[in-house]
């Protein structure tokens, strides 16, 4: 038998293979793609691909501000077995370093000697799903289509990320496409995980907001299998925020309504939930983690756009926190210092006076600063990776993001919605017009919420 042969046998005998494991097991969850993996040769050239293209953009600086230009960008890398090809790269780059990543951080983590994680879902796409070794990143294979949708509405997609720092919407970071010799190429996005970091998750659900097919069997009690349960899982179940609500319902309102512009419908809004410990529970009442949150939630000039800007409120650099503590020190000693002046009776007249021609350009600044923060629905972010998705209530931590927003209401969708409403009467399924999607989303969170 000649090599080429050879290696399609050893292939066809490994995916018979795992997928007759699959169907005995009948698997659901994270699987570590190892050698005898059928994607194990994929995703070691996807990690080599996305290796060479984060180098690009590290030797590579960003522009100050994007244009049109870095829009349509298209870099191909060739490589022994395959070529990759990276989309709008210096776009996807600049919205990283805004959300406070690193490039050497995300190229760690894309190309580590760890390998991949396979998801595997009861949803009903026919997408693979991949998870970097630390589950911080999700990559999942696309359609052509649906990269086509992402990239025209890229721009919208970005002005929407910076004029509403806070969004659920899932966040983008890069799109590419890999080509293995005779092979069908691959589109791919790679997106930061909603439910990271996962290891104190209880449960997870993915809601649509309607009744039909929104039920799955969860995972037997004491079983490792990570399922992700659906809407009428969560029935008789509450998000519970208390005084988060109103931001949450507004921030869904803002993202369906975008979302709504778009088109679209079919999306999710994934939910996790985790107990709260008692030391963060006290934690986050504590003085030092407000000052902490304050300090991560309101930056008003960051943007996604303008990659010389800082970081969208969302995350303190690791040297900042160290800094943070400093800054509460001296804090401290001018407040102690001021009450020993005030008294012996006396002041310094020149600082006195300083403070008082400030006071004015100092309020001006700050109502104009809180007027921005309420504007852009920002909120106090809590002390914790990934604080964009994360929101704590009374007694849980809840994870919250919007997901798959590449279905368009187009002739085949418009068609899907007539025959389900005579074959499903008078009940709630998924696929109605955008408006009406948004509107009973918004509903749904609404209801389940206190």
């Amino acid at each position: 038998m000649s090599g080429p042969s050879v290696s399609r046998h050893s292939r066809t005998v490994k995916r018979k293979r795992w997928g007759g494991l699959r169907q005995q097991w009948k698997l659901l969850g994270l699987f570590e793609i190892d050698q005898q993996h059928e994607f194990y040769s994929l995703t070691c050239m996807m990690k080599e691909g996305l290796f060479a293209a984060v180098q690009n953009t590290i030797d590579n600086p960003l522009p100050d501000e994007l244009c049109e230009d870095d829009y349509k960008f298209e870099v191909t890398q060739i490589h022994k077995d395959f070529r990759m090809e990276t989309y709008a790269g210096p776009v996807f780059a600049s919205l990283r370093r805004s959300l406070g990543m690193t490039e050497k951080r995300y190229q760690q983590s894309l190309s580590s000697e760890g390998s991949y994680l396979q998801f595997i879902s009861n949803s009903k796409s026919k997408a693979d799903f991949f998870l970097t070794n630390d589950k911080r990143f999700f990559l999942k294979t696309q359609s052509k289509r649906e990269v086509r949708f992402l990239l025209t509405n890229l721009r919208n997609y970005m002005e929407h990320l910076q004029k509403y720092p806070h969004s659920l919407l899932v966040k983008f970071l890069g799109v590419h496409r890999i080509k293995i010799a005779h092979q069908r190429m691959k589109y791919f996005i790679v997106m930061q995980s909603v439910f990271y970091p996962d290891d104190r998750i209880t449960a997870r659900y993915d809601i649509k907001g309607c009744e039909v097919s929104r039920w799955t069997a969860p995972a037997p009690e004491g079983s490792q299998i990570i399922v992700v349960l659906k809407d009428l899982n969560f029935e008789g179940q509450f998000i519970q925020l208390d005084q988060q609500r109103p931001w949450l319902l507004r921030q869904v309102e803002i993202d369906t309504a975008f979302l709504q512009t778009l088109n679209v419908l079919d999306y999710s809004l994934l939910l996790a939930h985790q107990p709260l410990h008692q030391d963060e529970l006290s934690q986050t009442h504590s003085f030092a983690t407000l000052i902490m949150r304050t300090k991560k939630s309101v930056n008003a000039t960051s943007s996604p756009t303008h990659a010389a800007s800082p970081t969208v409120p969302g995350v303190v650099a690791e040297e900042d926190s160290t800094l943070l503590s400093a800054e509460l020190n001296c804090a401290a000693t001018q407040c102690h210092t001021t009450e020993m002046h005030s008294g012996n009776g006396g002041t310094d007249s020149t600082s006195l006076e300083g403070d008082q021609i400030e006071q004015p350009s100092r309020m001006g600044t700050e109502s104009a600063d809180l007027q921005e923060f309420q504007a852009q629905n920002r909120r106090l972010l809590p002390n914790f990776k990934n604080p964009l998705h994360v929101i704590d209530g009374s007694e849980h931590r809840y994870f919250i993001g919007i997901i798959d927003i590449f279905t368009v209401y187009g002739f085949k969708k418009r068609l899907e919605h007539w025959w389900k409403r005579l074959r499903y009467p008078q009940q709630a399924f998924s696929t109605v017009s955008p408006p009406a999607y948004c509107h009973r989303l918004c509903q749904w969170v609404q209801d389940h919420t206190k």
